[in-house]
Order: structure tokens, then C-alpha cells, then sequence
């Protein structure tokens, strides 16, 4: 482990999260489960969906050991709308309005522009790019009673560097920096930030074990600035100081983190 990666598992200390009301989707693993143990670790109470039960309800009981708020999870396939909603209203009704909202929950399955059907369109984008519209609609009311709040949209450099071989999934991500820019000035006026987050190639375990090989590892060593791998830690650590009051002025804006590969 380089010196990079392993100030990544050092995180800063944000005492405006202390305590904070967090919903975060897809937090039981990758770059998810980083970000729910970030939070954890500063003491917020977290709340989190995902499809992958065991995973999810391990990582709860592990942060339990270790003595971090115990996050709430509830199974939801986030391309259903109303109940995504649901579980969110029940979230609120245990422990209040969320001050923090990321959406993070994506599938990044390969295609090809000719293998796309309107069929997969649909599934694609009911993953990738509608449910982040309706999270947000379902927390705004919240932190307007709270007087402001934290919205954190995660996108991906897919789309800025030309990647090929998922045009659905990059036409979704792209969307995200719009989502984050159209709703930034009728929130602002609230004192609810939003902004974008655009992850570079990050060793998640999905990743090892779908697509990094050899010639990907040559890739990233041929395209990023900084050497070594960007891990779910650096992701998680912009998204901290996003979400805390040290970010009180920054709305509208999206933060790469990719070791320069953009």
C-alpha cells in the first residue's frame, strides 16, 4: 500500500457530522459500503438501501462491533420508485428528517449501442439515473424544515473520457452533473447544497473481479497522474467534506476524483 492509499483510511474528523441523518443507496458494498463506514465513523446515523441482504446486514453487525452508530438497512430495488419512497418515509418516521442525502447506488453493466433495446433503456435508466431525481424530491421537504441539508450525486468519468462499451450507463452518469446543476439554485435558496462526485476507476471487489486485468491495470498506470489505486476511501472522503459544514459554500460544482486521469 502506497502513501496515498493509506491516508485514505486516515479520515478527518467532521464534528458537524456528529449525530447527522444520512441515507445513502447501495451502501452494502464497493464504494457504498465505504461511504455508509465513513459516516458511521463520525458518528452520524446512517440509513441505507441495497439489494444484497448478507452483505448489508453483515456490515451493519460489524459497525455495531465496533462501537459506531448502528446504520438502518432496508432491502429495495431502487427502480421501484414508490417503494424506494416508502422506505425512505419509514426511515424518517425512526429517526427524523435526513440532513445528508448521496446517491450512490448505480450498476455499471458493458453493452453495445447495437445490442440496445428500448427494453434495456428503460431498465438501465430506472437504475442509473431516475431514482436519484426522486430521492432528492423525497428529502428536500425535510431539510427545508431543518433549514438546509446536504445532497451528494454520484456520477463516474465514463462519460468525460469517452469509454466505451456501456452508452447507456455513460448517458446516465453525464445526466447526473445536469440533475445536480438544474436543481442547485431552487435549493439553494433553502441552504441545501448539492453537487456532483465523479469517481474515477476504483478498485472495488466488483471491479477485481469482472475487469481488472493485466491490460486494465496497464491502462490505469498509463492514464492517471498520481501513481497507485484509487480506492472506495477516496471516494468516500470528498463526499465527507461535502457533506459537512466545511463545505458551506460550495453547490452546483463536480469534484473528480480520479488521480488525474480526466
Amino acid at each position: 500500500m502506497n502513501q496515498a492509499q493509506q491516508s485514505a483510511t486516515v479520515a478527518t474528523v467532521y464534528g458537524s457530522l456528529k449525530g447527522k441523518r444520512v441515507f445513502i443507496t447501495g451502501g452494502g458494498s464497493g464504494i457504498g459500503e465505504s461511504l455508509v463506514t465513513a459516516f458511521a465513523a463520525q458518528g452520524a446515523q446512517v440509513a441505507f438501501v441495497d439489494i444484497a441482504v448478507a452483505a448489508s446486514e453483515a456490515l451493519c453487525l460489524k459497525l455495531a462491533g465496533l462501537g459506531f452508530p448502528v446504520p438502518l438497512f432496508a432491502y429495495c430495488d431502487i427502480s421501484d420508485i414508490p417503494a424506494l419512497q416508502g422506505v425512505m418515509a419509514n426511515f424518517v418516521e425512526k429517526i427524523g428528517d435526513f440532513d445528508v442525502l448521496v446517491n450512490n447506488a448505480a450498476n455499471d453493466q458493458r453493452h453495445q449501442l447495437e445490442e440496445v433495446t428500448l427494453e434495456y433503456w428503460n431498465e438501465r435508466i430506472a437504475i442509473n439515473q431516475r431514482p436519484m431525481f426522486f430521492t432528492c424530491q423525497s428529502v428536500v421537504p425535510g431539510m427545508k424544515r431543518n433549514g438546509g441539508g446536504s445532497i451528494i450525486n454520484i456520477s463516474s468519468i465514463s462519460w468525460h473520457v469517452k469509454g466505451g462499451g456501456y452508452p447507456v450507463y455513460a448517458t446516465s452518469k453525464a445526466a447526473v452533473v445536469g440533475l445536480t446543476r438544474g436543481l442547485a439554485r431552487d435549493l439553494g435558496v433553502h441552504g441545501i447544497r448539492i453537487n456532483t462526485v465523479t469517481p474515477g476507476w476504483v478498485m472495488t471487489q466488483r471491479q477485481l473481479d469482472l475487469w481488472v486485468n493485466p491490460e486494465a491495470e496497464a491502462e490505469i498506470h498509463k492514464n492517471q497522474c498520481l501513481p497507485g489505486k484509487l480506492m472506495p476511501a477516496h471516494i468516500a472522503s470528498m463526499v465527507l467534506f461535502l457533506a459537512a459544514d466545511d463545505s458551506v459554500m460550495c453547490t452546483s460544482q463536480e469534484f473528480i476524483v480520479d488521480a488525474g486521469w480526466c
